[in-house]
């Protein structure tokens, strides 16, 4: 298994139209790139006050090479889409984790 995962920076001026665009637009188009199986999105608690929310979404893909194909093929589209609706409302950091081991 192979995890991309986005943790977002949201003004709260733009936090509740995100949540929403998150849920109704980019989830779903994500998933028709046929390179996601499931998807996880989290509000990250922190005793920081930052100045607005963080997030991490999780999109699971079966493997590596769907990751690759999916930064090859879709990743800038999708970038740019979310920065012409955004802008620098929202901070992005991405990381990919591949599945070492799971425990019980």
């Amino acid at each position: 298994m192979f995890i991309y995962n986005v943790t977002a920076h949201v003004e709260p001026s733009v936090e509740k139209e995100w949540l929403e665009w998150m849920e109704q637009e980019h989830i779903p188009e994500m998933h028709k790139t046929q390179k996601i199986s499931t998807t996880k999105l989290f509000e990250i608690l922190s005793d920081q006050d930052l100045g607005g929310k963080s997030y991490a979404v999780q999109y699971h893909m079966k493997d590596k090479s769907a990751y690759k194909a999916y930064l090859k093929e879709n990743a800038a589209a999708m970038r740019a889409k979310v920065q012409r609706k955004f802008g620098d409302q929202i901070l992005f950091f991405r990381t990919g984790l591949e599945l070492i081991k799971s425990c019980p």
